[in-house]
């Protein structure tokens, strides 16, 4: 699949994050403390670490405070770089993790021809970031994940099962508005993007806080579709 900046035209659409960033910022912290246990999380970071030659360079798309994902990677001797919308979260992050490099940016300042060029890596992950999106961008947002990867590229990535749409909840005391896909037609946003699934994983998670519902975790484990 080619990744031309045509092909990956967001066509005037307006990305509208209001609040989404201020949230995270006054949540801060309390993420970690409300979601205590990511044993899908680590799992999926252990199999990139393994797959990986040494040194090779890893993006982490919402990176949040860096804990345990772009810790994993720095310990494990990658480089990683992390993005997050919310300025709080860039700050803990290089706190927790001062080999990474951090940036505050959202997922379509890096498609083609967008304000931020980070180059390209060998793996990105995406832990619960695109379910921050609107599902419309959500397919434009997994296009721009292959236009980052380089050539045999990896890409590991978790959503909520769900069938909603830029909907608000509350979350650790603030509101926020998610997206997400039931699982069939998750593998099918995702393969049409241009990956292929290795591996999935699900796993029923509830958080450590009242007013986060349970939920059921979907991971996929994949690689640029020859």
């Amino acid at each position: 699949m080619s990744n031309t900046a045509d092909e990956l035209d967001y066509g005037g659409m307006r990305f509208d994050r209001t609040g989404q960033a201020e949230a995270f910022d006054a949540i801060g912290d309390h993420y970690d403390e409300a979601f205590p246990h990511k044993e899908g999380q680590v799992a999926s970071a252990e199999w990139l670490i393994r797959s990986l030659p040494a040194g090779s360079c890893v993006l982490d798309l919402g990176c949040g405070t860096g804990t345990p994902t772009a810790r994993q990677f720095a310990e494990a001797g990658l480089r990683v770089v992390g993005i997050d919308l919310s300025d709080g979260m860039v700050a803990l992050a290089r706190r927790y993790v001062p080999t990474g490099e951090f940036h505050q940016a959202d997922i379509a300042d890096l498609r083609p021809g967008g304000p931020l060029d980070l180059g390209r890596f060998d793996a990105v992950t995406a832990f619960f970031s695109l379910l921050m999106l609107p599902r419309p961008e959500i397919p434009l947002a997994l296009r721009t994940v292959h236009h980052l990867l380089l050539p045999e590229g990896l890409f590991a990535l978790s959503m909520v099962e769900a069938d909603v749409d830029d909907f608000s909840i509350p979350f650790i005391g603030k509101t926020i508005r998610v997206s997400g896909f039931l699982r069939d037609e998750l593998r099918e946003v995702v393969e049409a993007a241009g990956f292929e699934i290795v591996d999935e994983s699900l796993y029923t998670y509830a958080p450590a806080t009242v007013d986060v519902p349970p939920e059921v975790q979907i991971f996929l484990r994949c690689r640029l579709a020859a």
